[in-house]
């Protein structure tokens, strides 16, 4: 039997021991990058932003296309934007985040959404779909409340349904496909009633068959956004011929989301007409 000398410490006390004293150290440490929480604040998601987290590409169009309008898309988080530096780099068209699910409204709205308009641009305002907090309806309704409204003046597009990825958590916000539908159906339906337009549908080609099934009920009346960070848009959801609008990066000059609508001015004209 081993002898136990006063004032020692046996192997596995002395274990015992470290192992204490390193977690209590751990719990006065703050967290390093890896510890800290990777969840955004609400309000704070925007187009793209799963596109880069689950779906990200890289690359841009290979060749200007002389029958595509340039366009970008921008949120509260670009703050004030140069609409004018804008503008003079060919872009035309232009999508500010108005809302986000009930409880967010962009701050920046106003310089956004009516500076583009201002500098001569053709605007339209989206909405950030949080399909686990409250209604499709509900939703159109805050969103048309809150800058998502359509007018017939030539240079207002019908408002735009964001729904990608869930930035606060599980990819398709707990929704079974057939469920997603219901409410990506409940939404547009109520829009079209609130404003007489069918809204445009902005998403991911993987994002909608993973959430929906690849659904293609919705087709034949709202015009597809489609978003892919690449030199081609890709294969379309289903039943989708041809995209309307394609947003092709997150990188590029003065806002970083820049987009590509599929025709001329004069049909990003007609689409703001109706």
């Amino acid at each position: 039997m081993p002898v136990h000398r006063p004032g020692t410490i046996r192997p596995r006390g002395l274990a015992a021991l470290v192992t204490t004293l390193l977690a209590a150290l751990a719990l006065t440490l703050p967290l390093t990058p890896a510890h800290a929480a990777t969840t955004p604040a609400r309000g704070t998601a925007h187009m793209g932003m799963g596109v880069l987290a689950h779906d990200g590409r890289s690359g841009t169009p290979t060749s200007s296309d002389a029958t595509q309008t340039e366009g970008v898309d921008v949120a509260g988080y670009q703050g004030n934007v140069a609409w004018s530096t804008l503008w003079n780099s060919g872009v035309r068209w232009a999508y500010t985040k108005a809302t986000e699910g009930t409880y967010y409204t962009n701050p920046y709205f106003a310089q956004q959404y009516n500076g583009s308009y201002n500098v001569g641009m053709i605007r339209g305002a989206y909405h950030f779909a949080t399909p686990d907090t409250t209604s499709g309806a509900t939703q159109a309704n805050y969103f048309v409340d809150h800058g998502g409204g359509w007018s017939r003046d030539g240079k207002t597009l019908p408002g735009a349904l964001d729904i990608e990825w869930d930035p606060y958590g599980a990819a398709c916000y707990g929704k079974s496909q057939s469920g997603m539908v219901s409410w990506i159906r409940d939404f547009l339906n109520q829009y079209k009633a609130r404003t007489g337009r069918d809204a445009v549908i902005y998403t991911a080609t993987s994002w909608w068959t993973q959430c929906t099934g690849n659904y293609g009920g919705f087709a034949a009346y709202n015009p597809l956004w489609i978003a892919r960070y690449s030199s081609t848009p890709g294969t379309l959801p289903a039943s989708w011929g041809y995209y309307t609008m394609w947003q092709y990066t997150s990188s590029g000059p003065t806002v970083g989301d820049h987009d590509k609508f599929n025709g001329a001015l004069d049909r990003v004209q007609a689409l703001a007409l109706g």
